[in-house]
């Protein structure tokens, strides 16, 4: 029921920035916001256009990735680039994190701010660049991958 009650609350945020811009809602805009909402997380593009494409075949690529871009403008929607380089998307409602990735086994973790926050202190400190959070993505090794090597 929360879901359902957040995801209202995204549509009419979305709604009402589109009729600010002259832009209008539609229903391929509403699959696409539930699909990203349904991800639980991060998704990349590509799995939400096959997640769209259950409720509706006819979505083009292309739609799903104006829409994405669309909620990035709006502020509603963060992208950070995975290991590989391809976007992952998650709503804005989810808490201010970066991602550390795993090159060993591949794991990927959410790095909260309050974790983060003594690392972008040095980074501002040391530099006066102010780092956004959320675009930020580590690569190292996970703890077990850590100890694996070191046995």
């Amino acid at each position: 029921m929360a879901k359902v009650t957040e995801n209202q609350g995204l549509t009419e945020r979305l709604q009402t920035a589109l009729k600010q811009r002259g832009q209008r809602w539609t229903d391929q805009r509403q699959i696409i916001v539930d699909a990203l909402a349904a991800s639980d997380g991060h998704a990349t593009g590509a799995e939400l256009v096959e997640r769209v494409r259950v409720d509706d075949p006819s979505t083009t690529p292309s739609t799903v990735y104006r829409t994405l871009d669309l909620l990035e403008d709006l502020g509603l929607a963060r992208h950070h680039h995975g290991p590989d380089g391809r976007e992952t998307y998650h709503l804005k409602e989810t808490s201010e994190h970066g991602h550390l990735h795993c090159r060993g086994c591949g794991a990927e973790q959410e790095l909260d701010a309050a974790a983060a926050a003594p690392i972008l202190a040095a980074i501002t400190g040391a530099t006066g660049f102010t780092t956004d959070l959320d675009h930020l993505s580590l690569h190292g090794l996970c703890a077990a991958c850590a100890a694996a090597q070191g046995a």
